[in-house]
Protein backbone atom coordinates (compact mmCIF):
# COMPACT_ATOMS: atom_id res chain seq x y z
CA UNK A 1 0.00 0.00 0.00
CA UNK A 2 1.25 3.29 -0.77
CA UNK A 3 2.02 5.91 2.12
CA UNK A 4 -0.70 7.61 3.35
CA UNK A 5 -0.13 11.27 3.87
CA UNK A 6 -0.01 12.21 7.68
CA UNK A 7 -2.66 13.82 8.86
CA UNK A 8 -1.84 17.07 11.30
CA UNK A 9 -2.08 16.05 14.57
CA UNK A 10 -4.26 19.05 16.53
CA UNK A 11 -3.33 20.21 20.04
CA UNK A 12 -6.12 20.07 22.65
CA UNK A 13 -5.71 23.43 24.63
CA UNK A 14 -5.51 23.01 28.40
CA UNK A 15 -8.16 24.30 30.39
CA UNK A 16 -5.93 27.27 31.61
CA UNK A 17 -5.08 27.82 27.86
CA UNK A 18 -8.80 28.58 27.09
CA UNK A 19 -9.61 30.46 30.55
CA UNK A 20 -6.56 32.72 29.53
CA UNK A 21 -7.81 33.15 25.97
CA UNK A 22 -11.42 33.87 27.18
CA UNK A 23 -9.91 36.39 29.50
CA UNK A 24 -7.82 38.23 26.77
CA UNK A 25 -10.88 38.04 24.46
CA UNK A 26 -13.54 39.94 27.26
CA UNK A 27 -10.84 42.08 27.89
CA UNK A 28 -10.77 43.63 24.11
CA UNK A 29 -14.57 44.07 25.22
CA UNK A 30 -14.82 45.56 29.06
CA UNK A 31 -11.56 47.37 28.54
CA UNK A 32 -12.14 50.28 26.68
CA UNK A 33 -15.77 50.04 28.00
CA UNK A 34 -14.92 50.88 31.62
CA UNK A 35 -11.84 53.22 30.43
CA UNK A 36 -14.60 55.36 28.44
CA UNK A 37 -16.83 55.46 31.51
CA UNK A 38 -13.99 56.33 34.01
CA UNK A 39 -12.54 59.19 31.93
CA UNK A 40 -15.89 60.83 31.56
CA UNK A 41 -17.00 60.30 35.13
CA UNK A 42 -13.47 62.10 35.87
CA UNK A 43 -14.23 65.03 34.08
CA UNK A 44 -17.46 65.52 35.43
CA UNK A 45 -16.47 65.31 38.74
CA UNK A 46 -13.59 67.78 37.92
CA UNK A 47 -15.68 70.01 36.51
CA UNK A 48 -18.24 69.50 39.14
CA UNK A 49 -15.65 70.38 41.39
CA UNK A 50 -14.52 73.25 40.56
CA UNK A 51 -18.15 75.11 39.14
CA UNK A 52 -20.18 74.27 42.22
CA UNK A 53 -18.36 75.97 44.91
CA UNK A 54 -19.25 78.77 43.18
CA UNK A 55 -22.55 79.13 43.45
CA UNK A 56 -24.84 80.79 45.86
CA UNK A 57 -26.19 78.46 48.18
CA UNK A 58 -29.61 78.78 47.48
CA UNK A 59 -28.47 76.71 44.00
CA UNK A 60 -26.48 74.64 45.45
CA UNK A 61 -28.10 70.98 45.31
CA UNK A 62 -26.40 70.01 48.51
CA UNK A 63 -27.96 72.88 50.72
CA UNK A 64 -31.87 71.92 48.98
CA UNK A 65 -31.12 68.07 48.54
CA UNK A 66 -28.68 67.06 51.22
CA UNK A 67 -26.71 65.55 48.54
CA UNK A 68 -24.69 66.11 45.23
CA UNK A 69 -26.13 65.89 41.97
CA UNK A 70 -23.54 64.66 39.77
CA UNK A 71 -23.39 66.37 36.55
CA UNK A 72 -25.05 69.25 37.73
CA UNK A 73 -22.01 71.42 37.45
CA UNK A 74 -21.23 70.05 33.88
CA UNK A 75 -25.07 71.75 32.86
CA UNK A 76 -24.43 74.96 34.87
CA UNK A 77 -21.01 75.19 32.89
CA UNK A 78 -23.03 74.28 30.01
CA UNK A 79 -25.29 76.87 30.26
CA UNK A 80 -22.98 79.77 31.41
CA UNK A 81 -20.33 79.17 28.41
CA UNK A 82 -23.51 79.65 25.89
CA UNK A 83 -24.51 82.84 27.24
CA UNK A 84 -21.24 84.00 27.06
CA UNK A 85 -21.28 82.49 23.74
CA UNK A 86 -24.25 84.63 22.81
CA UNK A 87 -23.26 88.03 24.58
CA UNK A 88 -19.66 88.18 22.52
CA UNK A 89 -22.10 87.77 19.90
CA UNK A 90 -23.07 91.28 19.99
CA UNK A 91 -21.10 94.44 19.44
CA UNK A 92 -20.68 94.98 23.11
CA UNK A 93 -19.05 91.61 24.03
CA UNK A 94 -16.74 91.65 20.88
CA UNK A 95 -15.32 95.20 22.52
CA UNK A 96 -14.72 93.55 25.95
CA UNK A 97 -13.30 90.51 24.15
CA UNK A 98 -10.48 93.07 22.40
CA UNK A 99 -9.81 95.08 25.15
CA UNK A 100 -9.14 91.51 27.32
CA UNK A 101 -7.06 90.33 24.67
CA UNK A 102 -5.06 93.33 23.92
CA UNK A 103 -4.60 93.90 28.15
CA UNK A 104 -3.38 90.29 27.75
CA UNK A 105 -1.30 91.25 24.88
CA UNK A 106 1.25 93.04 27.48
CA UNK A 107 1.64 90.34 29.62
CA UNK A 108 4.78 88.80 27.96
CA UNK A 109 4.64 84.87 29.89
CA UNK A 110 0.75 85.26 29.34
CA UNK A 111 0.38 86.24 25.93
CA UNK A 112 2.39 82.96 24.40
CA UNK A 113 0.14 80.80 27.10
CA UNK A 114 -2.86 82.44 25.92
CA UNK A 115 -2.59 82.85 22.24
CA UNK A 116 -0.99 78.86 21.97
CA UNK A 117 -4.18 77.77 24.00
CA UNK A 118 -6.72 79.44 22.37
CA UNK A 119 -4.77 79.06 18.78
CA UNK A 120 -5.34 75.07 20.23
CA UNK A 121 -9.01 75.32 21.40
CA UNK A 122 -10.09 76.78 17.88
CA UNK A 123 -7.99 74.25 15.46
CA UNK A 124 -10.04 71.29 17.99
CA UNK A 125 -13.38 73.12 17.76
CA UNK A 126 -13.36 74.77 14.02
CA UNK A 127 -16.35 74.41 12.16
CA UNK A 128 -16.42 71.60 9.23
CA UNK A 129 -15.49 74.19 6.74
CA UNK A 130 -12.29 75.08 7.84
CA UNK A 131 -11.30 71.12 9.17
CA UNK A 132 -9.18 68.63 6.82
CA UNK A 133 -11.21 67.98 3.97
CA UNK A 134 -10.01 64.05 3.19
CA UNK A 135 -7.24 61.61 4.05
CA UNK A 136 -4.36 60.84 1.50
CA UNK A 137 -0.97 59.41 0.79
CA UNK A 138 2.13 60.72 -0.22
CA UNK A 139 5.49 59.90 -1.06
CA UNK A 140 7.81 61.26 1.60
CA UNK A 141 10.23 62.01 2.71
CA UNK A 142 11.19 60.49 -1.01
CA UNK A 143 9.91 58.39 -3.42
CA UNK A 144 9.08 54.92 -2.25
CA UNK A 145 7.99 56.09 1.26
CA UNK A 146 4.66 56.25 1.69
CA UNK A 147 2.67 58.36 4.83
CA UNK A 148 -0.57 59.40 5.48
CA UNK A 149 -1.83 63.28 5.64
CA UNK A 150 -4.22 64.94 5.33
CA UNK A 151 -6.07 67.36 2.60
CA UNK A 152 -5.77 70.57 3.41
CA UNK A 153 -7.70 72.74 0.74
CA UNK A 154 -6.82 73.24 -2.99
CA UNK A 155 -3.92 76.15 -3.04
CA UNK A 156 -3.94 78.63 -5.96
CA UNK A 157 -2.28 82.37 -6.57
CA UNK A 158 1.37 82.68 -5.71
CA UNK A 159 2.09 79.34 -4.93
CA UNK A 160 0.51 77.40 -7.54
CA UNK A 161 1.67 79.66 -10.15
CA UNK A 162 5.43 79.30 -8.92
CA UNK A 163 4.89 75.72 -8.89
CA UNK A 164 4.23 76.10 -12.12
CA UNK A 165 0.93 73.64 -11.75
CA UNK A 166 -2.96 74.55 -12.43
CA UNK A 167 -3.27 71.62 -9.37
CA UNK A 168 -2.33 71.76 -6.16
CA UNK A 169 -3.37 70.66 -2.74
CA UNK A 170 -2.07 71.74 0.65
CA UNK A 171 -1.57 68.30 2.52
CA UNK A 172 -0.79 68.46 6.28
CA UNK A 173 0.91 65.47 7.02
CA UNK A 174 0.86 65.00 11.06
CA UNK A 175 3.66 63.91 12.95
CA UNK A 176 3.87 60.61 15.21
CA UNK A 177 2.13 60.42 18.05
CA UNK A 178 1.45 64.01 18.77
CA UNK A 179 -0.50 64.88 15.31
CA UNK A 180 -1.08 68.40 16.29
CA UNK A 181 1.95 68.88 14.92
CA UNK A 182 3.71 68.21 11.59
CA UNK A 183 4.43 69.56 8.50
CA UNK A 184 2.53 71.51 5.75
CA UNK A 185 3.45 70.28 1.94
CA UNK A 186 2.14 71.90 -0.98
CA UNK A 187 2.05 69.25 -3.98
CA UNK A 188 0.37 69.05 -7.71
CA UNK A 189 -2.81 66.58 -7.17
CA UNK A 190 -1.22 63.98 -9.51
CA UNK A 191 1.06 63.38 -7.06
CA UNK A 192 -1.55 62.87 -4.03
CA UNK A 193 -3.34 59.34 -3.74
CA UNK A 194 -7.29 60.46 -2.16
CA UNK A 195 -8.06 57.25 0.65
CA UNK A 196 -11.10 55.69 1.52
CA UNK A 197 -10.94 55.75 5.05
CA UNK A 198 -12.59 59.02 6.98
CA UNK A 199 -10.11 61.53 8.68
CA UNK A 200 -10.93 59.90 12.65
CA UNK A 201 -9.39 56.72 11.28
CA UNK A 202 -6.45 57.75 9.94
CA UNK A 203 -5.55 60.03 12.79
CA UNK A 204 -6.29 57.13 14.87
CA UNK A 205 -3.48 55.17 12.30
CA UNK A 206 -1.21 58.31 12.90
CA UNK A 207 -1.70 58.46 16.58
CA UNK A 208 -1.10 54.74 17.32
CA UNK A 209 1.84 54.68 14.98
CA UNK A 210 0.47 52.07 13.11
CA UNK A 211 -0.52 49.63 15.43
CA UNK A 212 -4.94 50.53 14.38
CA UNK A 213 -5.43 49.84 10.92
CA UNK A 214 -8.68 50.87 10.16
CA UNK A 215 -10.98 48.65 8.30
CA UNK A 216 -11.15 48.31 4.64
CA UNK A 217 -14.56 49.51 2.44
CA UNK A 218 -14.88 44.98 2.45
CA UNK A 219 -14.59 44.79 5.77
CA UNK A 220 -17.36 47.42 6.77
CA UNK A 221 -19.45 46.06 4.23
CA UNK A 222 -19.29 42.66 5.47
CA UNK A 223 -20.10 44.17 9.15
CA UNK A 224 -23.00 45.96 8.59
CA UNK A 225 -24.58 42.97 5.83
CA UNK A 226 -26.07 41.57 9.00
CA UNK A 227 -27.16 44.18 10.68
CA UNK A 228 -29.15 44.98 7.08
CA UNK A 229 -30.37 41.75 7.07
CA UNK A 230 -32.01 42.24 10.97
CA UNK A 231 -33.37 45.61 10.16
CA UNK A 232 -35.09 43.86 7.23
Amino acid sequence: MADQPLKPVRRKHTLLQRMRSNFLTGLIVVAPVLLTIYIIWGIVGFIDNKVIPWLPAAYNPEVWLGRDIPGFGVIVFLIVTAIIGSLTKGLIGRQLVRYGESFVDRMPIVRSLYNGLKQMVETILSQSSTSFKQSCMIEYPRKGIWVVGFVARPVGGEIAAKMGEDDVLGVFLPTTPNPTSGFLLFLPRRDVIMLDMSIEDAAKLNISGGLILPPTTEEIAARRAPLARMAK
